[in-house]
């Protein structure tokens, strides 16, 4: 069996805020967990609300990079590797807390610390101060900015994970964190698997006695899988988590949930050819399901290709995911992020598998090789952020260190995940019956090169009279918030009953549909 490499076992810190269906809605908002209401924002990723769209096509919109990146540098000699990173933003402060992955080397006893996770905070999110908070020294370094370190100190501490959690009646437990680290175990030795702990502040932990899911899986690719009478190894187990993982609390489900990689049989069912995507559950945070296999790469990847982790969010009614695809042919092991979705967190569709949703940066930038995301982008009015970590080097490779490392940030136009417009000059989107309760409807949409009309079918197809095409008032700007208006009336005046939409586009690119 071979060893794990340094990629392999470096750690993982991605938070997961706690939000109700509408939101992340000031990503920022860290609401309490609560049993999702209907969308007010139709997202046209899919065509969950669609019910055709002749003439359409949908065009994914890439993350924008910040142009000041990176945020936070490989400056320390605890963190000269950065990977894995969360973040939270409190709902009245607005202020920000930043958790992320702090390597240091593999040279014991050298190296005082090897893996270990650091905090940062911020008042706008752009500008990060570490503080001093002498927690745990790093040699004769006292004042450091490390908030958690290994079991035994020098081990590894990876696939860590921070969800807030204010609806938690213990306020010790506000900050939950999940993470995979090496567990002493009765009549073996120390073994890989799920630990979790607590916090009231996200900077001082408590740590469960015990691992909750024990243990992951690690050997040669190639290897023979165990007989169901054969438990030799220890570390020989099918289908359980790897050594990497994103939390998050599902609205839906009402449950915590864990996305992690989880490795699969090759084509000649020998084990560890690939990580895929498992997912497992948990109503309190310390009992933890068994691994559900959920998504596995295809034979649209290469045979290099695989997922490293899949941080999963949820917004609007839909789940994101945002695999991390691991190349193993560049660079010892390049990443990109790719953007899937699902209405169930179980199911998962990858229909924008290019271009990538967040590429790997130009070359000699801090993340020119490696990207890491997470669950916790912050929402605010008119964007949504997204912190990852980067590398400029291979993310499986033996290297000891990657030459530059850090937390960056990307932006996106808030809900313009992906756009439908026309495959030519025109094309209409008719939406699913809705019965509209408010009093306006608006259209995120650019139609700064052409224009939108909107009219309203009744739930048989017909049109109805003052609510045409003819009537409608054109739409000829870009803005996340275009009212849409008809010549003297307004919905209040429509008879009680479901209507249908029908948005037509005039070399336009429609994102959302806004009930007000």
């Amino acid at each position: 069996m071979s060893t794990p490499t340094r990629r392999q076992f470096l750690g993982a810190v991605a938070a997961s805020a706690v939000f109700p269906s509408s939101a992340l809605a000031a990503a920022s908002d860290a609401s309490s967990p609560a049993k999702p209401q209907a969308a007010s924002t139709l997202l046209l990723v899919d065509d969950h609300h669609v019910l055709y769209r002749p003439g359409t096509k949908r065009v994914l919109h890439p993350l924008e990079r910040y142009k000041k990146n990176p945020l936070i540098s490989n400056d320390d000699k605890w963190a000269r590797d950065i990977a894995w990173s969360s973040v939270h933003r409190d709902a009245k402060s607005g202020a920000y807390q930043l958790w992320y992955q702090s390597y240091a080397g593999s040279s014991a006893p050298s190296k005082p610390l090897r893996c270990t996770i650091s905090y940062a905070t911020s008042q706008d999110g752009l500008t990060w101060e570490k503080p001093k908070l002498g927690l745990f020294p790093y040699g004769n370094i006292k004042e450091t900015n490390i908030v958690v370190v290994a079991n035994g100190g020098y081990s590894d501490r990876y696939g860590a994970s921070v969800t807030f959690d204010p609806r938690d009646p213990d306020p010790a437990k506000r900050y939950k964190l999940s993470h995979f680290d090496f567990t002493p175990t009765p009549g073996s030795k120390d073994l890989p698997g799920l630990c979790v702990a607590f916090s009231p502040d996200g900077v001082h932990w408590t740590k469960y006695p015990k691992a909750p899911l024990l243990p992951c899986s690690y050997g040669d690719r190639g290897s023979p899988v165990p007989f169901s009478d054969d438990h030799s190894d220890p570390w020989s187990v099918p289908l359980s988590m790897a050594d990497a993982l994103d939390a998050m609390w599902d609205p839906v489900r009402e449950v915590f949930a864990i996305y992690g990689k989880m490795w699969i049989d090759g084509p000649d069912g020998k084990m560890y050819w690939k990580h895929a995507v498992g997912r497992s559950e948990s109503k309190d945070f310390i009992h933890w399901s068994q691994p559900q296999l959920i998504m596995t790469p295809d034979e649209f990847d290469p045979d290099y290709v695989e997922f490293h982790t899949t941080p999963v969010f949820y917004y609007e009614g839909v789940y994101f995911a945002c695999p991390q695809i691991l190349n193993r042919n560049e660079n010892g092991g390049s990443m990109d992020i790719e953007l899937a979705i699902s209405r169930d967190g179980i199911n998962f569709q990858r229909p924008f598998r290019k271009p990538f949703y967040l590429p790997r940066g130009a070359p000699g930038a801090f993340d020119s090789a490696c990207v890491f995301t997470n669950t916790t982008p912050i929402v605010l009015d008119d964007e949504i952020r997204f912190y990852y970590g980067g590398y400029s080097g291979g993310a499986t490779g033996d290297a000891e260190h990657v030459a530059k490392s850090g937390i960056g940030l990307a932006t996106m136009r808030r809900d313009r995940f992906v756009g439908v417009t026309p495959i030519e000059k025109v094309a209409q989107i008719t939406m699913k019956p809705i019965r509209f309760e408010n009093n306006e409807i608006t259209l995120n949409a650019d139609a700064s090169k052409g224009r939108i009309r909107v009219e309203l079918l009744d739930e048989h197809g017909r049109r109805v009279r003052g609510y045409s095409i003819d009537d409608a008032t054109p739409i000829t700007t870009d803005s996340s918030r275009h009212v849409v208006a008809w010549k003297g009336r307004t919905l209040a005046q429509l008879p009680p009953g479901e209507y249908m939409p029908r948005i037509h586009c005039e070399n336009a690119e429609v994102f959302a549909v806004n009930l007000l």
